[in-house]
């Protein structure tokens, strides 16, 4: 079996707690502030025309606040169910949860080490972030092909192609980013995921994908794109080949786009 599908990533909004350079980890539950409530809006209305036909969400508050403010002005499917999965949680930071980020990179320094590689004591290391990421995606693409037995139907807006929606709001054959058919029409996807997750969560995830999988870049993204940290609802959207019984073959269309927040809050 073969699918392609898209993958929409998004990081949650803003916290006070963001906000005041406090790390949250996995211990720290803390709600979106004003602003990450209107940043998780401004991302629904850029990204209302995008049909999605699936929509994941780490089980902690910040990101299951961003993914309702995200669903709730979509066109197609804003009343769709939304799951849970652990394995989209924040990276755990263990006694560092709660304290400021200073405080870590103190503990980081005095072990010897730099943030992100330092692992504080009763926190995950980088590796076992990247384990829960690969284990995450691997789901995903056996969804699709139907192999986890929860493969599910969702139904469509008859006469819309998920492939012809993406395009429309992302670069979807543009700057090499998506080969078009020889017809001049956007291919069409099996599904549209939306995934809502955590900004370290995320950084170790786009490392799989490029270092593992050997995603394909577009020609506009720089290095310090790849290096940085996402601005909070950030986006970022990747077009995954599925083929049974061979590696998934992976375009990235943007990484980190901030169109959305401009007028909404500042960029740091």
């Amino acid at each position: 079996m073969h699918a392609h599908l898209a993958k929409e990533l998004v990081f949650n909004g803003e916290t006070r707690l963001n906000k005041e350079k406090i790390i949250q980890g996995q211990g720290v539950d803390e709600p979106l502030s004003e602003t990450g409530f209107k940043q998780a809006a401004a991302a629904g209305q850029f990204l209302n025309g995008v049909h999605f036909t699936h929509a994941f969400c780490s089980d902690l508050t910040r990101t299951k606040q961003t993914i309702h403010g995200i669903l709730e002005k979509n066109r197609f499917c804003k009343d769709m169910a939304v799951k849970c999965d652990p394995r989209l949680r924040e990276r755990k930071y263990g006694v560092a949860e709660g304290k400021p980020l200073s405080e870590l990179r103190a503990m980081a320094k005095a072990a010897g080490e730099e943030c992100p590689v330092f692992t504080p004591p009763g926190g995950e290391t980088l590796e076992q972030v990247k384990i829960r990421g690969k284990d995450f995606f691997d789901f995903i693409c056996q969804l699709i092909l139907g192999k986890t037995g929860q493969r599910e139907s969702f139904p469509r807006t008859p006469g819309i192609s998920l492939g012809s929606c993406l395009a429309e709001v992302f670069p979807v054959g543009k700057r090499g980013s998506l080969e078009l058919h020889p017809d001049g029409v956007a291919p069409d996807l099996a599904a549209s995921i939306l995934v809502v997750s955590h900004g370290g969560y995320m950084k170790s995830l786009f490392g799989y994908l490029l270092s593992d999988l050997k995603c394909s870049l577009p020609a506009t993204l720089g290095k310090s794109e790849l290096s940085s940290v996402s601005a909070n609802t950030g986006i970022s959207v990747f077009i995954v080949d599925c083929e049974e019984g061979h590696k998934p073959a992976i375009q990235c269309v943007c990484m980190n786009l901030q169109e959305h927040l401009n007028g909404v809050t500042e960029k740091h």
